[in-house]
């Protein structure tokens, strides 16, 4: 933290910024300032010569292909973001965000490219798109069930050096081992909009401790987000049975 402040870096919203994920800034600082933390949203442009190290969160968004490409060849100027998470510092990563900074991806054309290599997970195109809601549970302790809203070609296999973020209930996730998303060190990934920190704000909460260094003082959910993670459970329910 610089002084009493939270310095949280949205990174490449102009590229990285397809479906809404820079609401995760939105969701962060507003759960900080219910406690009295006061926050600094830092922008990171394509514009820009390169990313801060510094910050003490870091978001990162979905985007089409040649987006992706664009964003890994600037994420490594520099080498800021690298050597944040050297440091520990959390990031989160939103579907495209997750194929560029795992290992490597393949484009629509068939093109293989190099990822930050900061998860250990490739990523190639499915036959299909997954589209439509999707819930894990998450293994991450006191996280519990997470729900979103994916909408991807991309089919992830996580290496050894990484683990799933959740398992499956319902939707595709990673397409592979019923895995959603990925986790390596404080890096979490997953294809999950909504904006997912909205709609798991003990995701957001766990990322905020991780930032801050400390635990937070717990906050009520909003009844409209209660209502709706009941009735994603219950939905979750009868399709498995």
């Amino acid at each position: 933290m610089t002084g009493e402040r939270v310095r949280i870096a949205l990174v490449l919203p102009d590229l990285l910024g397809t479906y809404g994920d820079r609401g995760n800034a939105i969701v962060l600082a507003q759960r900080l300032r219910w406690r009295g933390i006061g926050s600094e949203l830092v922008t990171v442009l394509s514009s820009d010569d390169a990313v801060p190290e510094d910050c003490d969160l870091y978001l990162i968004g979905g985007g089409e292909d040649v987006a992706q490409v664009a964003a890994v060849r600037f994420l490594r100027r520099g080498g800021g973001l690298a050597r944040a998470v050297q440091h520990g510092v959390p990031v989160l990563g939103i579907c495209g965000g997750l194929q560029v900074l795992g290992t490597s991806f393949v484009t629509g054309d068939g093109q293989r490219h190099e990822g930050l290599g900061l998860v250990d997970a490739t990523t190639e195109p499915g036959k299909g798109r997954a589209i439509g809601e999707v819930t894990t549970q998450s293994t991450l302790g006191g996280v519990g069930m997470l729900t979103g809203f994916e909408n991807h070609l991309g089919r992830t296999t996580l290496g050894p050096g990484s683990h799933a973020l959740g398992r499956v209930v319902r939707g595709t996730g990673n397409g592979h081992d019923e895995a959603e998303g990925a986790v390596t060190g404080h890096v979490i990934c997953t294809y999950m909009h909504g904006p997912v920190l909205a709609r798991n704000p003990k995701l957001a909460d766990l990322l905020l401790e991780w930032a801050i260094g400390e635990p937070l003082a717990p906050l009520p959910d909003p009844p409209e987000l209660k209502a709706l993670r009941t009735e994603r459970t219950r939905v979750h329910v009868r399709n498995r049975k």
